[in-house]
């Protein structure tokens, strides 16, 4: 990794001229576009200075500003225009760790975000510019560890050091828009404990010669509530969207992860990753989700629930409507246990329920129908209703196990009707 210099915090002069204005410019507090310079202090001087003088929108224009990790403040938005790129350092120095919530809990020790936001309501990320994570570099270190190390498949996701790309906390009222965020060395957009957020006209990106850039989630709506994602791309390599919570035998104990419900996705556009909706892998109440009217063109998987066998889940009221594949997409269900980090910390095997649980209007073509399968003695699946497909299978039954009350209704597979 290549040493960077690091931008100077420019004078009074420059930021008089910023006084008189809603929006501050990062250059006019010295930030410079030459994809080398680290202008973290220029570009938080820009987000202080806002804030000490009620708010206002700070503003990157055209060109490659690299920074470290970014700290956001009350009533103090964020625009890139068309042609500006806030990039990630590589070098982690600038992504100083601290307590941070990521996997589900606190960690006392991880890198934060690029861009950070805590108790930043009414908060506007906007514009047609780029949050780039630089990630390759990271994803190769990561990859070479994983491959050195004694056991790879448990290799831990936090024994690397990177970045999310945004990680927006206890916020309300939040709306992002517009931006492209591209090749994230972590998660992409970590909504944690926010309730009313619009991600609208978004896009989420890793390079297409990059066979799994990991740990690269497009949006993980973590404890949240009444979240949208209207008009979105998804182009990734892991979840494009995972509701997550807490984990551990012990996890609805967790006061500081309240349910996922409320979550309302609709026309949004997928090409890879994990799966249109995903919960979990680290979740325990999820409810009230709707996913509708989406279209998928590469291999992605429809309904992903992953079943932590330490975990007690409560997933109910989660309905996928008119869902389009004009590709041949991943299964259309992935309802099954999930163990890969499996830890009962001594306590018994917990209880999990998965009820009410519907795909209606399923189109195209897909691998195959996919599973549904519980954790046994432990999981109750119950109510799931698949309704109106005419979908064409490489695979065509559905491998179900352990489900009371599955209903087909107008279920059209290779252009044969199918019955439960």
């Amino acid at each position: 990794m290549s040493l960077m210099l690091v931008a100077p915090f420019c004078g009074p002069a420059l930021i008089a001229r910023a006084e008189a204005h809603p929006e501050a410019s990062i250059t006019d507090f010295g930030a410079v576009p030459d994809a080398a310079t680290v202008n973290t202090r220029a570009i938080q001087a820009a987000i202080d200075h806002l804030a000490a003088g009620g708010g206002g929108t700070v503003v990157v224009p055209p060109g490659v500003f690299v920074s470290g990790a970014l700290f956001f403040k009350p009533k103090v938005n964020l625009h890139l225009q068309a042609g500006g790129v806030l990039r990630c350092s590589t070098d982690m120095s600038h992504f100083p760790v601290q307590r941070t919530r990521i996997e589900g809990h606190f960690e006392a020790k991880f890198n934060p975000a690029l861009i950070n936001a805590k108790h930043c309501h009414g908060l506007q990320i906007t514009g047609e510019g780029t949050l780039d994570g630089a990630g390759r570099p990271i994803w190769d270190l990561f990859w070479k560890l994983r491959q050195a190390a004694p056991n790879p498949r448990n290799f831990p996701n936090l024994a690397v050091p990177r970045a999310r790309l945004a990680f927006i906390e206890n916020s309300r009222g939040v709306r992002i828009e517009g931006i492209t965020f591209k090749d994230s060395q972590f998660w992409n957009l970590h909504l944690y404990n926010c309730d009313g957020v619009l991600v609208r006209h978004t896009r989420f990106q890793v390079p297409d010669d990059y066979k799994q850039a990991p740990s690269t989630d497009g949006i993980d709506i973590d404890s949240s509530r009444h979240v949208t994602i209207d008009g979105c791309f998804f182009s990734v390599t892991d979840d494009c969207i995972a509701a997550k919570g807490s984990k551990g035998p012990l996890a609805m104990e967790d006061r500081s992860s309240p349910p996922v419900e409320h979550i309302h996705v609709r026309n949004c556009v997928y090409k890879r990753g994990g799966g249109v909706f995903t919960i979990g892998s680290e979740a325990t109440i999820v409810r009230d989700v709707v996913v509708e009217n989406c279209r998928i063109i590469g291999h992605v998987r429809v309904a992903t629930l992953k079943l932590r066998p330490d975990t007690p889940q409560h997933y109910e009221n989660i309905t996928f409507r008119n869902i389009t594949s004009e590709a041949t997409a991943g299964p259309i269900l992935s309802v099954q246990p999930w163990s890969q980090y499996f830890n009962l910390h001594g306590e018994a095997p917990p209880k999990s329920v998965v009820r009410n649980l519907s795909l209606i209007g399923i189109k195209g073509h897909f691998s195959s129908f996919g599973t549904i399968r519980p954790n046994p003695g432990q999981t109750e699946i119950s109510n799931v209703l698949l309704k109106n497909f005419n979908v064409v299978l490489q695979e065509d039954k559905l491998a179900a196990s352990g489900v009371r009350n599955l209903k087909f209704e107008d279920v059209i597979v290779n252009g044969k009707p199918q019955s439960a």
